[in-house]
């Protein structure tokens, strides 16, 4: 039995790359936060995208390769909790910003 190398882990580590890159871009000023916020969405929802497919694939039996499979539902798992614990800080960032005395 062969035991391919993990090369999902690296994808995660350079979304993580990425996002702090985003966030550089945007608190320097160069990048619209619409448009940061737009394309993390639209990233959130193809990594899920991928990780139904690969899902369906397995349960129909075209995808034999469950490495892959639990691979791209964990990250998929990890994109989502990040993103929701994202946005509990801009809720509690607008929260404390919105109780300030003026």
């Amino acid at each position: 039995m062969k035991i391919s190398p993990l090369t999902g882990a690296a994808t995660v580590t350079g979304a993580a790359a990425a996002a702090k890159t985003t966030a550089v871009q945007g608190a320097a000023g160069s990048m619209d936060f619409s448009k940061g916020l737009t394309s993390a969405i639209n990233n959130l929802t193809n990594i899920q995208d991928n990780a139904d497919q690969l899902v369906t694939q397995m349960a129909t039996g075209q995808n034999t390769d469950i490495q892959q499979v639990v691979l791209a539902v964990e990250k998929a798992n990890m994109a989502l909790q990040t993103s929701v614990q994202v946005k509990n800080k801009v809720v509690d960032a607008y929260t404390e910003i919105m109780h300030m005395q003026v």
